[in-house]
């Protein structure tokens, strides 16, 4: 019963977010103009650049930020407990990530479509973007290193899902081509969420693997390179070809799935087995406060949320307008998608008592993407009544394809933030799409072969500054957006005071995770976490000295 009102309470305060305090921010801070030439319009060029229905957009949008993250965070966290998780979402979910998100469209919508780091420049300075895009690539380079771990490691252990998850493009790419000529949207929607469950159901029965060693690598290695080949090919190609029917049918099938596992809560209103805190957190278990905060990412404020909406997204919207319901609602979507996971992983569908859960969460880190799988099937099967083989499958298969579509947006931000390199330092090679492909994918494959040898694993060397490093990315995010509505004459603190909690909190982590990995020798992360924290200060350094210089020259008389 505990678990059906946390449902409830998350969902009310999600709707106020939607109905009510979203659409305070889009009429009165960043004040919408219908009327707007959007770069979608301006600079349609039918491969980056095309204007695209709303509907269609959230769904790349939601799906391409994502990815696994708010599945293996939440289930990380709720390792302190399930309530400061829970407040963590929601509160995070309403105040922070929406406006985020939303902002960081509507930012990059009104400087020609331009990266959050790439417009820093215009709003802050010049030395501002070089930093901001070193923080940018970084986070880009870990993200894709590690997802191209997390998808392989999935196929590897779930070889059922390997035949949805490339049957979802092959359906997304005709689907795309049947409604770029004006076929009926939502004719295809149906048509597409059905043949993708249909592959899910096919995937139940034919588990699909790749040998043990081929090439002289492992498979989970063969599947790594796999993944690059495809996501270097579906970055270059036309949006509409594959980028936005493969994100829009995946967020259908998120929407089915948070259907079922909602349902499955409301139907068979299961116990909660976690601890509201948990006072049995073992003797090298991080802090809850700030760490809960960068474990925690997507689902409740991400930075990377802010390159995705500054990145491809921005550069499809139709309309002004059309941001809110994009990337508002994306974050909606995405604090939903966690809300649901930690009641998964707190309550009596995985775990049958407090006990058995302890077991499970006996160290920090020690539950993941599998947990939620395990005991997400179980939850459905126990409410809908689907045999729990199908169930498995079904969000196996929904993990990965998160994990992909956020791998596929990924590459192609690193191919825009490299040719803006090439544009802002002109050198002509690096404007190429090609080469800046090429090079994207080349730094990834060097991560992930370089540090992590023949297993192809190296993403995961890095993959600790992640949390906070993409926490301090959507700090500084907000505090563009902060100084652009500054510069508007428009009230700020709805997005300073996120933006002042956010990268207290993740700086601290920094600092934190610096002090833990000078004392353990790891001179890499050690200087990688310098390199980020000094840029950080700088960035807003720079920031408050812009702010003051602005005040100063428009004070009356």
């Amino acid at each position: 019963m505990q678990s059906a009102m946390i449902v409830l309470l998350g969902i009310a305060g999600m709707s106020f977010g939607w109905f009510v305090y979203s659409k305070f921010i889009a009429t009165k801070i960043y004040q919408l103009d219908p009327d707007f030439v959007t770069p979608a319009h301006e600079f349609n060029d039918g491969v980056d650049f095309y204007p695209t229905n709303k509907y269609v957009l959230w769904g790349h949008h939601f799906t391409s930020v994502a990815g696994a993250a708010p599945i293996v965070g939440p289930a990380i966290a709720v390792y302190w407990g399930w309530v400061p998780a829970v407040l963590w979402v929601t509160i995070g979910t309403i105040f922070f990530a929406g406006v985020h998100d939303f902002g960081a469209i509507w930012a990059s919508a009104r400087h020609q479509g331009k990266s959050i780091g790439a417009l820093s420049q215009e709003v802050i300075g010049s030395r501002t973007r070089a930093l901001f895009m070193i923080v940018i690539f970084l986070v880009l380079l870990m993200v894709n290193a590690v997802f191209g771990v997390v998808i392989a490691k999935a196929f590897v252990t779930t070889p059922g899902a390997v035949f949805p998850a490339w049957s979802a493009i092959a359906v997304a790419i005709i689907i795309g081509q049947l409604v770029h000529r004006n076929f009926k949207l939502s004719v295809m929607t149906i048509l597409g969420v059905i043949a993708l469950y249909f592959s899910v159901y096919v995937g139940s029965t034919l588990p699909l693997e790749l040998p043990e060693q081929m090439f002289g690598l492992t498979a989970n290695a063969n599947w790594i390179i796999i993944l690059f080949i495809y996501a270097a090919i579906a970055s270059m190609l036309p949006v509409w070809v594959l980028l936005q029917p493969r994100d829009f049918i995946n967020g259908m099938q998120l929407v089915v799935g948070l259907i079922l596992l909602y349902g499955a809560v409301l139907f068979s209103l299961p116990d909660i087995s976690a601890p509201a805190f948990n006072n049995q957190i073992s003797e090298n278990a991080p802090s809850m406060l700030p760490l809960l905060f960068v474990t925690i990412a997507c689902g409740a404020v991400s930075g990377f949320h802010g390159i995705v909406s500054s990145g491809t997204t921005s550069k499809q919207l139709n309309k002004e307008t059309d941001a809110r319901f994009v990337g508002y609602l994306g974050a909606v979507g995405e604090g939903s998608l966690a809300l649901i996971t930690l009641v998964v992983v707190s309550s009596v569908a995985l775990a049958a008592s407090p006990e058995a859960w302890h077991r499970i969460y006996d160290t920090y880190g020690s539950a993941g993407a599998g947990t939620f799988i395990q005991g997400g099937a179980q939850l459905i099967q126990n409410g809908w009544g689907l045999p729990f083989s199908i169930s498995q499958t079904l969000l196996a298969t929904m993990v990965v394809l998160f994990a992909g579509t956020t791998m596929d947006s990924g590459v192609r931000l690193q191919r825009y933030i490299i040719q803006e390199w090439g544009d802002i330092y002109h050198i002509p090679l690096l404007k190429n799409g090609i080469i800046a492909t090429l090079a994207a994918v080349i730094c990834c494959l060097l991560l992930a072969f370089g540090a992590g040898g023949a297993s192809g694993s190296g993403g995961l060397t890095i993959w600790p500054l992640f949390g906070s490093t993409n926490q301090i990315l959507a700090g500084l995010t907000l505090l563009v957006i902060s100084v652009m509505l500054i510069k508007m004459g428009r009230p700020a603190r709805y997005t300073l005071v996120p933006m002042v909690f956010v990268l207290i909190t993740s700086s601290w982590a920094a600092i934190l995770k610096l002090i833990e990995w000078y004392q353990a020798g790891n001179w890499l992360l050690v200087t990688i976490d310098v390199i980020v924290v000094i840029t950080t200060f700088m960035v807003i350094l720079e920031a408050a000295s812009v702010i003051s210089k602005f005040r100063r020259d428009n004070q009356p008389g």
